[in-house]
């Protein structure tokens, strides 16, 4: 059988995972599991945090090196989180680590970015919702740094390890749709936003993107010298939610949303095309591109980072329990006792999150969590609110009739969530795949091959054959929630 390699890189760990179609089902199993651990390095004055790619590209290969000693691998597909970039010299050599979108650089530069392309036209071509680590607003606050003007070309983090391995440079274009540089309508890049970009900087920076592929595209073989044979190299759904959604299994997706729940929520719809009305930018909805020609239309939310986050403080503080530990005691918990705006920019930033929920509840006359089992509830209840407000704002402006609700990723193990999403949202919530990035990376190569006929249908027929859903109805009182909401609501307009 054909054997397929996906590397997985998330925010804090990376893996290679293999995979092979059997009888209409995946069978897959990881292979190897590395960290992921930013670093901060002088420059400029300040402490830039970085990604250590160098560290990720030891691990990947590690990992390859166990698939090929395992049996071989036919080809290999990489996801990565989106936005984050390295710059090449003109031989194509890395100029540096790459910035983690994390790091503060990009205060204040989107606002400099909007003074002279307003908001409004840039959403009309783009479609992208607004984040501070948007790649146009990393590029512009780079603007005249020593890196930048050496470089000749530049890459996303999924299509440089994907170059690394291939040889082959082009931008693949779920990942680019995040970049705010694509005209999301015809899957290019935008010539009128990389005219505004240069004029801001003051220096050719659109200059630097490379040429699109879309996802399922065969870059070509392996180089020479990795002694791992000559798989072929695709790129998938270089995006990490783009392969996540793609490994959805909703049978009828014109009545389905979706949650990828992971370090981040991504809460949202898929589309055929589009949606840049003037309404859809308030909301800051954003429309990022799929596998099989799809849109994703969907807002970001703060995600179960927040959990892991406290997990850490605790950690640090000698109170150790375990994952199942604390939502059995949160279970117990009166719901939306406690409830915060876990998209505030206070909780953005890592540190002492149960800290920060504490300061929160007192400033709005809260009932302060007292214990990690009152802070757990308090964060899950808060995501499940954040999750219905996304839900009904995509449903709304993208005109969806939404029936039910998928969770994929690891929040899908979440029981708890899944169970407080299903109440908030109204709706049933069918968790599952819990590895769903890996899935969708496998099944676009397996597609690429020529191995699975039928595109993004055929995908998740496979996905729901290899995966026991498990299905979450509403119980309780739904007005509970929508008092919550309001209250919610009341105390974010209230809040300096």
């Amino acid at each position: 059988m054909t054997t397929y390699a996906a590397v997985d890189l998330g925010a804090t760990s990376g893996r290679v995972i293999t995979g092979q179609l059997s009888r209409g089902r995946l069978m897959a199993d990881e292979v190897a599991r590395f960290d992921n651990t930013p670093v901060r390095v002088p420059h400029g004055g300040r402490q830039v945090l970085r990604w250590d790619l160098l560290a990720l590209w030891s691990g990947i290969c590690r990992g390859l090196d166990v698939a090929h000693r395992s049996g071989g691998f036919d080809s290999v597909g990489v996801d990565t989180w989106a936005v984050d970039y390295g710059l090449l010299d003109a031989d194509g050599a890395l100029l540096g680590n790459p910035v983690h979108y994390r790091d503060e650089r990009t205060s204040g530069v989107p606002e400099r970015f909007f003074a002279g392309l307003p908001a409004s036209e840039h959403y009309a071509v783009t479609g992208a919702q607004v984040q501070p680590f948007n790649t146009v607003f990393q590029l512009l606050a780079s603007a005249g740094d020593a890196q930048v003007r050496a470089a000749t070309g530049l890459l996303l983090v999924p299509d440089l390890l994907s170059a690394w391995l291939s040889g082959v440079q082009a931008a693949e274009v779920t990942n680019a749709s995040t970049t705010g540089l694509l005209d999301v309508g015809s899957r290019s890049w935008s010539r009128q936003v990389g005219q505004h970009l240069d004029a801001a900087a003051g220096a050719s920076l659109s200059s630097l993107l490379p040429r699109l592929v879309e996802p399922g595209t065969v870059l070509g073989p392996l180089l020479e010298g990795f002694g791992w044979g000559d798989a072929k190299v695709v790129a998938v759904g270089s995006h990490d939610t783009a392969s996540a959604v793609a490994a959805v299994p909703m049978s009828e997706p014109a009545h389905a949303a979706y949650i990828s729940s992971g370090t981040w929520s991504l809460v949202g719809v898929e589309l055929p095309a589009p949606v840049r009305t003037e309404a859809s930018r308030i909301a800051n909805v954003t429309n990022e591109l799929g596998v099989d020609g799809t849109v994703r239309y969907l807002k970001n939310v703060a995600g179960l980072w927040l959990l892991s986050e406290s997990q850490r403080t605790w950690r640090a503080e000698g109170r150790t329990a375990s994952l199942p530990e604390l939502l059995a005691a949160a279970a117990d918990v009166p719901t939306c006792r406690t409830v915060i705006d876990v998209d505030d920019p206070v909780f953005a930033a890592p540190g002492d999150i149960p800290a920060r929920i504490a300061e929160a509840a007192r400033a709005t006359g809260q009932a302060v969590p007292d214990d990690v089992a009152a802070v757990t509830r308090c964060i899950l209840d808060s995501l499940a609110l954040a999750y219905r407000r996304a839900l009904r704002t995509v449903a709304d402006l993208s005109g969806r009739d939404v029936r039910v609700v998928h969770v994929v990723g690891g929040g899908s193990r979440n029981e708890l969530l899944c169970q407080l999403t299903a109440d908030a949202t109204g709706l049933p919530v069918l968790a599952g795949p819990a590895e769903g990035t890996a899935m969708g990376n496998l099944l676009v190569q397996a597609w690429a091959l020529g191995d699975l006929e039928g595109g993004l249908p055929a995908i998740r027929e496979v996905v729901a054959a290899s995966t026991e859903l498990v299905r979450w109805e509403p119980t309780g009182d739904v007005r509970a929630w929508d008092q919550a909401e309001n209250r919610l609501r009341d105390l974010t307009v209230a809040r300096p």
